[in-house]
């Protein structure tokens, strides 16, 4: 087992810098927002009906992020596309955010081509590849972010530099100080999370401590919180190369709370995401829910969002969840940057 209080330590198990990349969010989301704003070439606003993000893992959470935050301030229908059929309904007033960190993401490549086969107003952001050079032939709007990170770790750059864009496109209003917030509150997180920082004052290094062998299962909200529950679970899975599972609140109290039975709790912890901007009727299920799961045999822990926005709110409870397991990889000696699983898929499917 690593030792998370040792920084030497903590560099030879992170070889690749997960942890340090991982830090890095917040200087991530001032840079990607500020120059997204000066894009140049961007599709019209002009009488668009309807928002669809498509992309796949981590370069779909942008459009998460988006759809939680904004779904009101935007005042039109927001949705996540995660497949490569474009939804029927994407025509001329449609705007379709094309989401793909590396640009060659099949799924994201197909509906692309579908969208500007259609004549929908086209937005890609992404650090290059396929879909980059297809989008300069066609004229399409596009906004590059920095090469060289893992697409788990590329949020700051794909979400903000999607709500500078679409700022800019004057599709949302000006998010400066939402941004400021966030970025500012998520230093101070991190703050508290860095590798010379003492394990007993550190709350990611506690929590991954604690979680140590076992399987974490998220709860949050649903809105806000179920967007960073389902965050918590794919970084878990990427990074700390093990199972997790994410539900919604209140749904899981409709279903999943049956299946937790003694003893089969035991070997799973209930991480339960909160924030102050849950509804009055959902806030009172978390406790009923957590005793529940107590009851089980599982251990239940809860980590609460920073600031007043939504957006701070969102990003710092996704903050926690990636530099959290990020130790969890690392307190169970795993290192948290290949993902070699994933690689033998994409050549298997290549191949075939």
């Amino acid at each position: 087992m690593t030792d998370l209080d040792d920084p030497q330590a903590l560099r030879l198990a992170d070889p690749q810098g997960m942890l340090d990349a991982v830090l890095g969010l917040p200087r991530d989301c001032r840079s990607a927002y500020d120059s997204a704003r000066l894009a140049e070439g961007l599709p019209s606003a002009g009488d668009v009906s309807s928002v669809t993000f498509c992309g796949m893992g981590g370069s779909a959470v942008s459009g998460d992020v988006v759809r939680s935050v904004f779904l009101e301030r935007l005042g039109m229908p927001v949705e996540v596309n995660r497949s490569p059929v474009l939804p029927e309904h994407c025509n001329s007033r449609s705007l379709v955010v094309c989401s793909s960190y590396s640009g060659n993401t099949a799924e994201t490549l197909a509906s692309f081509r579908t969208a500007l086969a259609r004549g929908c107003r086209v937005l890609v952001v992404t650090s290059g590849g396929t879909i980059a050079d297809e989008a300069e032939e066609a004229g399409a709007g596009i906004v590059r972010v920095p090469q060289g990170y893992q697409p788990r770790a590329a949020l700051g750059h794909l979400g903000f530099a999607s709500l500078g864009a679409l700022e800019a496109m004057g599709l949302l209003p000006p998010l400066a100080d939402d941004v400021a917030e966030a970025v500012g509150e998520i230093e101070a997180l991190f703050a508290t999370s860095a590798a010379d920082v003492p394990s007993a004052t550190a709350p990611a290094k506690a929590l991954a401590v604690r979680i140590g062998d076992r399987i974490p299962v998220v709860w949050g909200a649903d809105g806000i919180g179920s967007v960073a529950a389902a965050r918590w679970k794919t970084q878990v899975n990427e990074n700390a190369k093990r199972p997790a599972f994410w539900s919604s609140m209140s749904e899981l109290d409709h279903n999943e709370v049956v299946g937790w039975s003694a003893p089969l709790g035991e070997r799973f912890v209930v991480i339960g995401l909160r924030h102050d901007g849950e509804h009055a009727e959902i806030s009172p299920r978390f406790t009923l829910s957590f005793d529940i799961a107590r009851a089980s045999g599982a251990e239940v822990e809860e980590v609460h969002a920073r600031g007043k926005s939504a957006l701070s709110r969102l990003m710092t409870l996704i903050a926690m969840g990636d530099v959290m397991s990020v130790y969890l990889a690392l307190v169970n000696d795993v290192d948290p940057t290949p993902v070699a699983v994933i690689e033998r898929l994409k050549a298997a499917l290549a191949g075939s």
